[in-house]
């Protein structure tokens, strides 16, 4: 971790180790001592960097987290389409659950579920950023506007519930039998 300090300094370091320990262990289960212990930053780099305290912290890990799973989501969309998108989705988080034996999570879901106000509300503008990226893409090709935005809530709340089942399961089953259905919902009402 202490390259990564030198290179991206003590803060990004933080928020980085932050969104890590947030995605396996939520708001609640994640302490300055474990983010500090995890990046390597300097103890008093704590009330320097985040003022405001672990708020703060939770807040700027929640829009980094947010910022880098819009831009993949999009990416996926624009290069794969709403189908692919969602299976290609299901893969990543397929590989982290197996890296991290079942333990990671979506770290915009722990902040949406946790204490810290300011990061709820940044979760929430991040899942709406999702179901619209997802209801546009589905409207682009053909789908009513009404529907690819059913479809843009429907596809977000069952990979992020599969990924929690996942979790609770210590199985990828939940996933497989999620991404399946969404694909083919999503094929039929693209097909009409």
């Amino acid at each position: 971790m202490a390259q990564q300090n030198r290179r991206g300094g003590a803060k990004q370091a933080m928020t980085t180790s932050a969104v890590a320990l947030l995605r396996e262990r939520g708001v609640a289960g994640t302490s300055f001592a474990d983010v500090l212990a995890h990046s390597g930053a300097p103890r008093g780099s704590v009330y320097h960097h985040f003022p405001r305290g672990k708020a703060q912290l939770v807040e700027e890990a929640t829009r980094a987290a947010s910022d880098a799973l819009t831009a993949r989501i999009t990416e996926l969309l624009r290069e794969h389409g709403p189908v692919h998108a969602v299976r290609a989705i299901v893969e990543l988080w397929r590989r982290d659950l197996a890296r991290t034996d079942y333990t990671a999570g979506c770290p915009v879901a722990a902040a949406a579920l946790g204490p810290v106000e300011s990061a709820r509300e940044l979760a929430g503008n991040a899942l709406r950023e999702w179901e619209a990226a997802f209801a546009e893409a589905l409207h682009r090709r053909g789908v009513p506007e009404r529907q690819a935005a059913s479809l843009g809530t429907l596809v977000v709340s069952a990979l992020q519930g599969a990924l929690v089942l996942a979790r609770a399961q210590r199985s990828a089953a939940p996933l497989d039998a999620v991404v399946t259905e969404l694909e083919s919902v999503c094929g039929v009402a693209l097909e009409r």
